[in-house]
């Protein structure tokens, strides 16, 4: 009995060592950490461009950045190009993440789709997709239709193949249950596969985020008369270096924006994750 109470013990020991070691990766970080840490960063980047080692030509100070962007929009040069680069960057992300997400159901649950589109996916996929935007234009015009189509494409990708190993990667015990339970093929894919897929298609999402503003910045510096990636190209030819910054803080602050909301709608569609 002497033994046995002692072995528990030793367990006991043991659990709360491991969970002390791994505490690191389970202790959330102080809110305070992350704009402290941005607050740091701009006055670094404040104190520096003030010694002069940088010229204000090269890299503006932050105070020079907030001058010009507030001029900007105080005289409304700066809305019509963020609301171009807006209805492109939002038409384009929607439509591929659809795309994206219901090939990549069908490749994950049927092997015959499985066995004839993912070649064909794994061949397109390494293809930059700035190198064929002149080729769509061709094909499209160099109207909106083209600059939607090369960011839907871009952001396809991703999302076929997060959510093509989401599907795959299904929990098979809780696929057998269900199957044990009754449920059909709808039910199955609906209620069992996709919320085990969620997670993987959210870090899809995000990956797209990215792909979506680069291809955005390039179609409108090829052929666009407002965006954001065509006010950057036009202050860039003229070395207006401190408002193509003013730009590249948009893109930035846009793609904040977009995280945000995307993890809001991970919180929703996938509560448990964050219980």
């Amino acid at each position: 009995m002497t033994g046995t109470k002692v072995e528990i013990l030793s367990m006991g020991e043991v659990k709360r060592t491991i969970r002390n070691r791994m505490s690191f990766l389970e202790r959330p970080a102080p809110g305070w950490v992350t704009p402290l840490g941005i607050l740091g960063l701009l006055v670094i980047w404040q104190a520096v461009s003030m010694t002069g080692l940088v010229s204000s030509g090269a890299l503006p100070a932050p105070s020079e950045i907030v001058r010009d962007g507030w001029e900007m929009v105080r005289g409304g040069e700066l809305w019509p190009e963020l609301y171009a680069s807006l209805v492109r960057i939002v038409l384009g992300f929607v439509i591929g993440a659809c795309a994206g997400i219901l090939i990549g159901i069908v490749l994950g649950i049927s092997r015959l789709a499985e066995a004839v589109g993912l070649p064909v996916v794994n061949s397109l996929y390494p293809i930059p997709k700035i190198a064929i935007l002149p080729l769509i234009m061709l094909w499209l015009g160099i109207g909106e239709i083209s600059k939607v189509t090369v960011i839907a494409v871009g952001v396809a990708f991703p999302m076929i193949f997060n959510t093509y190993s989401g599907v795959r990667n299904a929990d098979p015990l809780w696929v057998k249950a269900a199957v044990s339970f009754g449920a059909g093929r709808g039910d199955l894919i609906r209620k069992v596969i996709l919320p085990g897929a969620w997670p993987t298609i959210f870090a899809g999402l995000r990956i797209s985020i990215g792909t979506s503003l680069l291809l955005l910045v390039a179609a409108e510096m090829i052929a666009a008369e407002h965006g954001i990636g065509a006010l950057i190209l036009k202050y860039s030819n003229l070395m207006m270096t401190t408002r193509v910054m003013v730009g590249v803080v948009v893109l930035s602050i846009l793609g904040l924006v977009f995280n945000r909301l995307l993890s809001f709608l991970e919180r929703k569609c996938i509560p448990w994750k964050h219980a």
